[in-house]
């Protein structure tokens, strides 16, 4: 399984230059809703790790998509609501509450 990410261009640098090889740098919201359905086609990606505002943008059907995938498991980094995100995410994974 590999890691994708999708962003703008200061938010994929990183990983970039941290040796991830599907960094997809998008410009617009029309860029990213293209690749993010590409991504999620993609048996290869395990992990898809996107903005928080990016994904808050996405139209409402493709982020129920992504907040219910499970392969690929979505991380949203940034924003505001990173940390209930994660919490969500890691509930859906495990089945349990991990901060209780």
């Amino acid at each position: 399984m590999e890691l994708a990410v999708i962003g703008k261009s200061e938010f994929v640098t990183g990983f970039r230059l941290a040796g991830i090889s599907k960094v997809y740098e998008t410009a617009d919201i029309q860029a990213t809703e293209s690749v993010v359905r590409s991504v999620l086609e993609d048996k290869n990606v395990g992990i898809l790790v996107m903005h928080n505002d990016d994904i808050n943008n996405l139209p409402e059907i493709l982020r129920k998509t992504l907040n219910e995938s499970v392969q690929p498991t979505v991380v949203a980094l940034g924003g505001s609501e990173t940390g209930s995100s994660l919490r969500d995410k890691i509930r859906q994974a495990v089945g349990v509450d991990l901060w209780k």
